[in-house]
């Protein structure tokens, strides 16, 4: 089974600036879970420099579209971004034996 990953570099100033715009992020992402699409996300603490979005296989171009509309990235939180296929192999957003 496939998973798509968007990671995100975050700019220093990430934690003080967040504030305003989360509401909104928070709300584009609960949109995207509800629809299926997103999986897990979160920020990488200790140091808060990057995140992680994992979504359900052939979401790309929901992803493409959430990258579109994140006030994150239209703001300067983000720095860099990019999105890669992940083979997942275990877990609980794993059929048993797929990929194996």
């Amino acid at each position: 089974m496939t998973h798509v990953v968007l990671e995100y570099s975050l700019a220093d100033t990430y934690l003080e600036r967040r504030g305003e715009f989360r509401a909104e992020h928070l709300g584009l992402l609960e949109a995207a879970v509800e629809r299926g699409e997103l999986v897990l996300a979160g920020a990488l603490a200790d140091p808060f420099d990057r995140a992680l979005l994992v979504w359900s296989a052939g979401s790309e171009d929901a992803v493409q579209a959430f990258v579109a509309a994140d006030p994150y990235l239209a703001n300067g939180l983000v720095t860099e971004w990019r999105i890669r296929t992940w083979n997942t192999v275990v877990g609980t957003a794993v059929p048993p034996a797929a990929g194996r």
